[in-house]
């Protein structure tokens, strides 16, 4: 689940999150591929005052060839979307009330509380019982997820995918995390087409063409295991495809630079590296994060270009979780606090695994 951090620059960081996935807005520090803006400058020969149009030198920075292919295939892709889209916008359904746990489940301690809780400024370090504690939440998320994917179809609810999760995570002796966590009212969290991320499973049935992200938490033993995936319903266009088939790329180069020693900031290079080829926008506003016997702590793991300090530690376990989209990457949040869109309505994807830092590299814990 990402978070959402915000930096307030003061005399240090002041950081603020919002569960699954975190939400952070940084200030950019990465460099612009959307061109380069012309200067024009008044010119006059022998003193003379010349026509206006004569008296104009156009002194501009020469746009390089990768820059002008990546401007030209990123506004073919808004093109696209606009041209192709033809799925209705996401709308609110009924949103059923929360289902019970029964009382032998260990709950993390959050349950009871509306408040969000801060993000840990601890690392997640873990011996080899915590390891193998990790591993054992990881893999119980990894095969709720399978399961979930299972249900994609057109006509079935969101509700039903988060009632079967809920169901299949109980049956196992865990405890569902997104589930009372800052008040959240469910057990997943279901995110369809232009939803970035933190979908309220709710009464709206899937429909033909959708692209839908399910994110499963589980918190077992005493640890969370975090993994989502974006699923295809029915007959997809070729664009979602081409999108969600990169973003799952994206997060494989990431993992694919981890290691003992690594810096954190060479993930968000990687992923934007690739994006960038295609055209698609990564977002900067949710992150990855430390994971646990704590839901969310620091690291906090930026998806696109940036200077954050900071290296990996052997034995250290986070989330990578990309989303990209189609067309912008701003977004709103419904009045419910939680449903994230992108803001221009194009469509977006995610997908996210919990990871240990090796010395030679990083296991991902959430391939069943």
């Amino acid at each position: 689940m990402a978070i959402s951090a915000s930096l307030v620059r003061v005399s240090s960081f002041k950081l603020s999150s919002v569960f699954h996935g975190d939400d952070f807005s940084p200030s950019s520090k990465s460099s612009s591929f959307m061109g380069v803006p012309l200067n024009f400058l008044p010119s006059s020969r022998s003193g003379k005052q010349k026509q206006f149009h004569d008296n104009l030198v156009v002194v501009s920075k020469r746009t390089s060839g990768l820059e002008e292919a990546l401007r030209n295939l990123r506004e073919q892709k808004l093109e696209t979307v606009r041209k192709v889209r033809r799925i209705p916008p996401l709308r609110r359904g009924k949103v059923s009330p929360r289902l019970p746990v029964p009382e032998h489940i260990q709950k993390p301690p959050y349950v009871g509380s509306s408040i969000l809780p801060e993000i840990s400024s601890e690392y997640q370090m873990h011996d080899s019982e915590g390891i193998a504690q990790m591993r054992a939440a990881c893999q119980l998320a990894a095969r709720v997820l399978d399961y979930a994917g299972t249900l994609v179809r057109p006509s079935v609810t969101t509700n039903e995918i988060d009632k079967a999760v809920h169901q299949m995570i109980i049956d196992a002796g865990a405890y569902p995390s997104p589930l009372g966590y800052g008040g959240f009212p469910k057990s997943v969290c279901t995110s369809v087409n232009e939803c970035m991320c933190h979908g309220i499973p709710d009464s709206r049935q899937l429909q033909n063409g959708d692209i839908i992200n399910i994110d499963v938490t589980v918190y077992l033993n005493g640890y969370h295991g975090d993994t989502s995936k974006t699923y295809f319903c029915g007959d997809v266009s070729d664009g979602m495809r081409r999108l969600v088939k990169v973003t799952e790329e994206c997060l494989e180069r990431g993992i694919a630079v981890c290691k003992d020693g690594a810096s954190f900031k060479k993930i968000g290079k990687r992923i934007s590296e690739h994006a960038e080829k295609y055209g698609f926008g990564v977002v900067e506003r949710f992150v990855g994060h430390g994971v646990g016997s704590v839901f969310h702590s620091e690291p906090l793991i930026y998806h696109h270009r940036n200077e954050e300090p900071g290296h990996m530690v052997e034995g250290q376990t986070f989330t990578i979780e990309p989303i990209l989209t189609m067309g912008g990457i701003d977004c709103i949040t419904w009045p419910d606090n939680w449903t994230t869109l992108t803001a221009d309505g194009s469509p977006a994807a995610q997908f996210e695994h919990t990871i240990l830092i090796t010395r030679r590299g990083a296991e991902i814990l959430t391939i069943p």
